[in-house]
């Protein structure tokens, strides 16, 4: 495996980098330019100790949060009583026109991650490539399957009941 990538490389049919590699300090970090994503908005955040964003809403964009780094409360509705304190890993959902708002809740920065489009789900479109078994040794280390974590007789793994793996598969 090669060097950590952090600034933006390009390649046929995909672009890879870092937050670090979209710029420096407190403030926006464009992913969507940097990464030339066109099919729905996407930012990360990076907020100095105590900072404290406006209140906002979208017209259209349905955005989907998630905190990466640090303390980010998310404050709901016009007067922004209604409070949601998350940590990395912590993810909320916000309909365009509830208006919102965040604050750094923690010490040190925080950084959060922005997901935003309208239009609706595409729906699980994913295929293997011809030729390639997804089965074995191609996930996580001590998986049972890998692209599609599926089991020798097709279904899916993580499903309780092999017989429910066709009617999960249309979920998600």
């Amino acid at each position: 495996m090669g060097d950590e990538t952090s600034e933006i490389v390009e390649g046929e049919g995909y672009a890879a980098g870092s937050l670090e590699g979209l710029g420096e300090g407190p403030g926006f970090r464009k992913v969507r330019k940097g990464l030339g994503v066109t099919a729905f908005g996407v930012n990360a955040v990076v907020m100095p100790e105590g900072y404290t964003s406006g209140p906002h809403f979208h017209d259209e964009q349905e955005e989907l949060y998630f905190v990466h780094q640090g303390q980010v409360e998310f404050r709901f509705g016009a007067d922004g009583t209604e409070k949601r304190l998350l940590g990395p890993g912590g993810m909320v959902r916000v309909d365009a026109h509830t208006v919102r708002g965040f604050r750094n809740a923690g010490s040190g920065e925080a950084i959060y991650l922005c997901v935003g489009g309208k239009g609706g789900y595409v729906g699980r479109d994913g295929r293997v490539v011809d030729g390639v078994d997804p089965r074995p040794g191609a996930g996580p280390p001590g998986a049972q399957g890998g692209v599609a974590a599926a089991r020798a007789d097709g279904t899916k793994i993580g499903d309780a009941n092999p017989a429910n793996a066709e009617a999960a598969d249309g979920a998600a």
